[in-house]
């Protein structure tokens, strides 16, 4: 928090008991005004109650909680109740304190909601973009937000981390969402086994200060309880520890085999038949000239016209677009489990498939972990081909062993995620399909997920809108954008936008070119950057020095609590400056890095 910046919501001292657990004990933690704050930490951990004894949700055991006077407070929950408002807009207007409808119908268009859509027939999705609405409608002081990304499609997330950079309130966010982080959270609150600790280092640098707490700890075992030591010494060993090395071991893999799947590509888009002398089993799918649509009330709904791809063992491939696209239909075609209109779907042989549904309709709510894991009874569970005791295994996943007698219904979302993985993976495939997997994760449960699918040897077929975790994970990304539009490119989400935006040009280019015309000879291909690009590349850094410092001045200027009652037109044009200096700084970083993409693969 900027010096002198008063706090709009506080909490001094503050515990919370569950029974005999103790979440958290005499913390302290104050939200201002401009402050942008990422609240991590583990499933578990007490995030939530955290965030809702904040906005004044449930009561703290002891301590105080503070709001500044005619402050707003705004909440957004995890699982939003609808109870008592029979229409969307009914919702929505119930988060104002003075109902304006002009606000209410802004809200609803900025996020494409029937106002007039009864709140029972939401989807997942539709109820997250609701109780987004509610908690934006009222304009707040202070935005609590816990897990707002959830269910929703990248296309929402972008405007919401738009809309989230230019508000000038207080901003606390919990998220599994390490690409929302890291664009918009300033300062990081870290809930761990109930102490809460605080940095200003970027969301980038978490893990980094993470590990320096738990080596700084396992420095000093001898001064902590021996039960704390224990699970520390195992989640530093399980889950932590070696992370790194491993992790460059598979970026450089992970490299090789985007690289093998762009030539791939290429010689799609030249020769497609390139299938027949593949080895039995090595072809997991083919789709030739795929197209697909569905007649519906408001006419034809096209979902993909002409789409060719050619999967093989071992490729990781992620599917992203708008909720509503035609990314299950892409999917289902995929698996064989519905035909196209027109082209042919090949599949390949002795496919062992495991699917993972968002839904988690898999789980009886009142099975316990050991008879999810082990139907049959016993205590040892088949993994891989060998036995593994099913304490041992659930430490895999984060359980802690005392928990395998409870009931899936005690459990979290995120926990039940885990489980349901577990599960999983426990069962022989050489081909997964995951749904949203990522959802109500923490980011712990997110490494060791991503650690255990870059080591899976099967093939993989991802839907997901989180941005960071498509990056780190698949070696291609099927885009589907609506419309029938669908096309397939090398690497992940990042990369994808990189080969969209460099396509628009040629794809004008080629539909000019489309009359016949004399032949001519073809341009020589570019083997640099252009003199004008060069000079970009090499001013954007001294451009972007230059604007941190301006940021760094403005925060400072209006960190001065009385600023704002000495001069408000000066307060209102300061924040405007910041806004349109985070705005210009957050331009230049993504030129610099189109910039330096281009140069490596010229240079390259």
């Amino acid at each position: 928090m900027a010096p002198n910046n008063p706090a709009l919501v506080a909490l001094a001292g503050a515990s919370v008991h569950l029974g005999s657990t103790t979440l958290f004990e005499g913390i302290d933690v104050s939200v201002a005004r401009g402050e942008k704050i990422a609240l991590v930490g583990r499933n578990g951990s007490g995030k939530s109650t955290l965030m809702k004894c904040l906005a004044g949700e449930i009561d703290i055991d002891k301590g105080e909680r503070f709001v500044q006077p005619g402050a707003r407070v705004a909440y957004l929950a995890q699982e939003p109740d609808f109870s008592g408002f029979p229409t969307v807009a009914d919702f929505v207007a119930g988060g104002q304190a003075d109902p304006m409808q002009y606000r209410v119908d802004a809200v609803l268009e900025a996020l494409d909601l029937p106002g007039d859509r009864a709140c029972t027939t939401l989807s997942g999705g539709e109820s997250r973009r609701a109780a987004l609405a509610r908690a934006l409608v009222d304009e707040p002081d202070v935005l609590l937000l816990d897990e707002p990304t959830n269910h929703l499609d990248i296309p929402t997330i972008l405007w919401l981390e738009k809309e989230l950079q230019q508000f000038r309130g207080a901003l606390l966010l919990i998220s599994h969402d390490r690409a929302f982080l890291q664009n918009l959270s300033k300062r990081i609150l870290w809930l761990d086994r109930g102490v809460l600790r605080t940095t200003d280092r970027p969301f980038n640098e978490f893990e980094a200060w993470r590990d320096e707490v738990f080596k700084e700890e396992e420095a000093n075992f001898h001064k902590l309880d021996r039960k704390i030591t224990a699970e520390l010494k195992w989640m530093w060993e399980g889950g932590i520890s070696g992370r790194r090395t491993r992790n460059m071991g598979r970026v450089r893999r992970l490299q090789d085999m985007r690289q093998e799947r762009t030539d791939r590509i290429k010689s799609r888009q030249v020769n497609f038949a390139v299938a027949e002398g593949d080895a039995s089993g090595k072809l997991v799918a083919e789709a030739e000239n795929i197209s697909k649509s569905f007649q519906g009330d408001a006419g034809e709904r096209i979902i993909c016209q002409g789409f060719s791809t050619r999967i093989l063992r071992g490729d990781k491939v992620g599917l992203i677009g708008p909720n509503g696209a035609g990314k299950s239909t892409i999917l289902k075609m995929l698996m064989g489990e519905l035909p196209p209109d027109s082209g042919t779907i090949r599949l390949g042989t002795n496919l062992q498939t495991i699917i993972f549904d968002q839904r988690r309709a898999q789980l009886n709510p009142n099975d316990t972990l050991r008879q999810v894991l082990l139907p049959e009874g016993g205590d040892s569970i088949w993994v891989g081909g060998k036995p593994r005791h099913i304490s041992s295994y659930l430490k895999d996943f984060l359980f802690d062993p005392s928990m395998m007698d409870q009931p899936v219904r005690a459990l979290s979302g995120g926990e039940r995620n885990r489980l349901l993985l577990a599960k999983l993976f426990a069962q022989p495939s050489n081909l997964m399909v995951l749904d949203e997997p990522t959802n109500d994760l923490d980011i712990d449960t997110l490494d060791l997920l991503e650690e255990v699918l870059a080591d899976y040897d099967g093939t993989l077929l991802l839907v997901s809108h989180d941005r960071d975790f498509l990056d780190r994970l698949v070696t291609s990304t099927i885009a589907v954008e609506g419309d029938g539009d669908v096309s397939e490119y090398p690497g992940g989400y990042s990369d994808y936008l990189i080969q969209r935006k460099e396509a628009e040009p040629e794809a004008k280019t080629a539909a000019k070119a489309a009359a016949p015309v004399a032949a001519a000879a073809a341009p020589k291909a570019k083997k640099k950057l252009s003199f004008k690009e060069n000079r970009e590349l090499e001013e954007l850094p001294g451009k972007m020095e230059a604007l941190e410092k301006k940021i760094a001045q403005l925060n400072a200027k209006m960190g001065d609590a009385a600023f704002y009652t000495k001069d408000p037109k000066g307060f209102a044009k300061a924040t405007e400056d910041l806004s349109k200096a985070q705005a210009d700084l957050s331009a230049a970083e993504e030129r610099w890095l189109e910039l330096e993409a281009l140069r490596e693969e010229l240079e390259g």
